[in-house]
């Protein structure tokens, strides 16, 4: 039987045989074992809380756990004691993911129990709470399950009902739920409550057609910047030109939220991230009235080396962005506590290319951030290469034609193939320069590249997992390019 106790002895004996390869500097990871979906993130009495769904047992998906870490500032993590176990009958196969929520100086979470059957058909999803008075241990409520297939419309599905995520209007707490709806498709269900025990249906609040995805998960809904904001995350959502090429998807959706019929109507919808390895993102409003996100660094159907080569652990979290509105559309950029733990700087300005090629060993870095600003009139394509030793890189690549930016792991190190018909390798997305300008901020961990273009108005996150050290960074131009500014600086974090 999975309990805390069991789990939290276990990572006692066997977090320091963790192989550490690749293990982050400023990602949030587990201490051993795997990691997927950020849970519960919330700022309580001074400190950033971030629980995950967690299997300690083993570098697989397993019976969902919640693992816990804290922060004061978003960038140095310590982890801490395993926060809820799959232990009651209602929640025995997992405790999947969910949100938490202050309440009378407590924290509330709120999580999915999952139960499994002899058939696909028995599967059931419940909804639960716990309640903490210290952030750090739980008690699960009496009343558990708050919510089950008794509470659900006609049309929704008991074996896909998940991923409650709570908000507070006023004195009504609502919980929107993600649901699969049985013709087939996605949807958002919405209900409140007044004490965060006792919930009544309201609402579908958003549904899908058929071809926008077989199941959403992970709903979030905020406002930002005078717009209503729902994030969903997308399992089977059709590839569409550049968009969608992953297994799992993210969309942002713009719109407007009426709250007296429970409705949200989209306006703008736009994928969140143009990378390989970003899914089910999870927000909150800080003490800084900031709308902070963090997402799990990883993807659905793939290897991870991690996993493959025995290092004992799998999985970790993007680096926690500030999110706004600008032109109707999301930008993101990294919280501003990072820049804290910068060192090393180096900077070069007004590099020329001319259908060249120009190799810079004294700006690289593999625990750092790259930033460029490349003047890109007159030039056809420019190409920058990081993590770059024998034969290893990761490219970047402004092909000025198309007006595509390109990320491309091909030949990052160690391969990583899913369940694509053809191996996923690179990603692009359309860029426009500013009166030709194109800025480019590269944050780079052990196993991880986190690309933010134009100042946040573009995204791309993937994986990577070189097998030799960095010892260049190399530029490249067809025609003409200038390279107003190439800084870096080292990042470094002492837990």
């Amino acid at each position: 039987m999975y309990t805390l106790q069991r789990a939290n002895k276990y990572i006692e004996d066997t977090r320091t045989q963790v192989i550490k390869d690749y293990r982050h500097d400023y990602h949030v990871m587990a201490p051993v074992g795997w990691i997927n979906d950020p849970n519960g993130f919330i700022y309580y009495e001074g400190e950033y809380h971030l629980f995950y769904q967690y299997y300690p047992y083993k570098s697989v998906w397993g019976p969902m756990h919640w693992g816990h870490s804290k922060s004061k500032d978003l960038v140095n993590w310590e982890s801490a004691p395993v926060a809820l176990a799959p232990d009651q009958w209602y929640d025995k196969d997992g405790c999947f993911s969910g949100t938490t929520i202050e309440k009378d100086g407590k924290i509330y979470a709120m999580y999915t129990g999952h139960i499994e059957g002899e058939k696909p058909e028995d599967i059931r999803q419940v909804q639960c709470i716990a309640v903490s008075e210290d952030g750090n241990h739980f008690e699960k409520v009496a009343q558990n399950p708050v919510l089950d297939e008794d509470d659900l419309p006609d049309n929704a599905m008991p074996q896909d009902f998940r991923d409650p995520k709570v908000i507070q209007r006023g004195e009504i707490y609502y919980s929107l739920i993600a649901s699969k709806f049985k013709d087939g498709g996605g949807q958002i269900l919405l209900y409140k409550s007044s004490d965060l025990l006792k919930w009544e249906y309201v609402s579908v609040l958003l549904k899908g057609e058929k071809e926008e995805g077989y199941m959403w998960e992970c709903p979030d809904l905020f406002e930002l910047d005078g717009k209503d904001v729902l994030i969903i995350s997308i399992d089977g959502l059709p590839t569409e030109g550049n968009k969608f090429s992953n297994t799992h998807s993210v969309l942002s959706i713009i719109g407007k939220m009426d709250w007296e019929k429970g409705i949200f109507h989209r306006e703008v919808c736009e994928e969140l991230d143009y990378g390989l390895d970003f899914y089910a993102p999870q927000t909150i409003m800080d003490a800084k009235q900031r709308r902070v996100m963090v997402s799990w660094m990883q993807m659905w159907g793939r290897n991870i080396p991690t996993d493959t080569l025995e290092h004992g652990w799998a999985g970790a979290m993007t680096l926690p962005r500030e999110l706004s509105i600008k032109n109707n559309s999301m930008y993101q950029n990294p919280v501003n506590e990072i820049s804290s733990y910068f060192t090393n700087h180096k900077v070069k300005h007004n590099i020329i290319l001319i259908d060249e090629t120009k190799e810079f060993a004294d700006i690289s870095t593999e625990v750092g951030v790259l930033s460029l600003e490349v003047n890109t009139q007159g030039s056809k394509r420019f190409d920058i290469e990081i993590r770059g030793n024998d034969g290893e890189k990761t490219s970047l690549t402004y092909d000025n034609e198309s007006g595509s930016f390109i990320l491309d792991r091909k030949q990052s190190g160690i391969k990583i193939i899913g369940k694509e018909p053809e191996a996923l390798q690179q990603r692009y997305v359309h860029v426009k320069p500013v009166n030709h300008i194109l800025k480019l901020d590269i944050y780079m961990d052990r196993a991880s590249v986190e690309v933010f273009i134009n100042e946040g108005e573009h995204t791309m996150t993937s994986t990577i997992y070189p097998t030799k050290t960095a010892r260049k960074v190399t530029l490249r131009a067809k025609g003409k390019v200038e390279v107003l500014q190439m800084e870096r600086h080292d990042i470094e974090v002492k837990s």
